[in-house]
C-alpha cells in the first residue's frame, strides 16, 4: 500500500508540476491576498485540483488538508490524511524565483508516512516512505552530519526581516531559500546541513519534509525540542523549527534558544 501511494503522490506532484510551470514567469494568472503578505494564485488553485483529482481516485477513504481546500473537520476522524501544499513558496513563484515547490504528505495516525517535493523549475524531486528511505531524484540520499561549520538553509523574508542578524557569528554561511518545504527537501538530500524557521509554519509547510528527513537519518522539532503530530485540529505548529542530523540539531538549539 505504501509504495502504491507513494508513487500515486510523485506522479500528482509532477502533473501538478506540469500545470504551475504553465504559468510560471507569464502574465496569464491571477493573484489575490488570502491575508496580509499570503498571496495565492490560479496556479494554486489548479495545481490544487489536479493533485486532489488524482490522489482521490485511488484513496477516496483517506482526509484531506491543503492549503487552498476550505478545510473540514471530518479528516480529524481519518486514520490517513493527505496533507497538501500545491505551491509552497508562492511569493517565490510570483517572483519569477525557481524556489517553490508542490508538497504531498500521507500521515497515519498524525505521523508522516510518505513524503513527495517536487520543485518543477529545477525538476528535483525528492520523495520517500516510512522505512524505504529518501530518494532525490531516485537516488538514495542522506542527511549530513559530520561538518564541523554549518550551511543554514533560512528562510528569505526572515532575513529581510533582519530577525538572523544575532546568528550569524554561529554558522558557516546562512543560505536564504523560498520554500519551507524545498528547503527540508534540501537538507534531506544532503545539499545543506541544517533547516531552521524562526516563524510558526503550518502543517502543509512541513508534513512531506519532514517525512523526507525522518529517512534521510535527520530529525524535525520545534524550536522547543519537541516532536511534532500532524493532522491536528490547530493546524499551526509555534514557534518555529529546526531540522537536520540529530548532533546538530542538537548543537543549534541552545543558541537559538538563548
Amino acid at each position: 500500500m505504501l509504495e502504491k501511494n507513494l508513487k500515486l503522490a510523485e506522479k500528482a506532484a509532477h502533473e501538478a508540476g506540469i500545470v504551475v510551470m504553465s504559468y510560471f514567469k507569464t502574465s496569464s494568472y491571477d493573484i489575490k491576498d488570502k491575508s496580509f503578505d499570503n498571496p495565492v494564485t490560479t496556479a494554486d488553485h489548479e495545481a490544487n485540483q489536479v493533485i486532489k483529482d488524482i490522489l482521490f481516485k485511488d484513496t477516496m477513504t483517506y482526509g484531506w488538508l491543503s492549503e487552498e481546500t476550505v478545510d473540514s473537520k471530518e479528516r480529524l476522524k481519518k486514520d490517513y490524511v493527505w496533507v497538501i501544499d500545491p505551491i509552497d513558496g508562492t511569493k517565490e513563484f510570483i517572483e519569477g524565483v525557481p524556489q517553490f515547490s508542490i508538497s504531498i504528505a500521507l500521515t497515519h495516525n498524525g505521523d508522516p508516512i510518505i513524503g513527495v517535493i517536487y520543485n518543477p523549475a529545477t525538476k528535483e524531486m525528492f520523495s520517500s516512505c516510512k522505512d524505504m528511505g529518501t530518494f532525490y531524484n531516485q537516488e538514495p540520499v542522506k542527511c549530513l552530519q559530520s561538518n564541523s561549520e554549518l550551511t543554514a538553509l533560512v528562510s528569505r523574508s526572515e532575513v529581510k526581516r533582519g530577525l538572523w542578524e544575532n546568528y550569524t557569528k554561529n554558522f558557516k554561511k546562512l543560505k536564504p531559500v523560498g520554500s519551507v518545504a524545498y528547503k527540508l527537501g534540501l537538507v534531506g538530500a544532503g545539499k545543506a546541513d541544517i533547516f531552521i524557521t524562526l516563524r510558526p509554519k503550518n502543517e502543509w509547510d512541513i508534513c512531506a519534509g519532514h517525512c523526507i528527513i525522518n529517512e534521510s537519518g535527520g530529525m524535525l522539532v520545534d524550536l522547543y525540542g519537541k516532536s511534532i503530530k500532524y493532522n491536528q485540529e490547530i493546524t499551526l505548529i509555534k514557534p518555529g523549527l529546526i531540522s537536520g542530523a540529530k548532533n546538530y540539531v542538537d548543537s543549534i538549539l541552545p543558541i537559538i534558544n538563548t
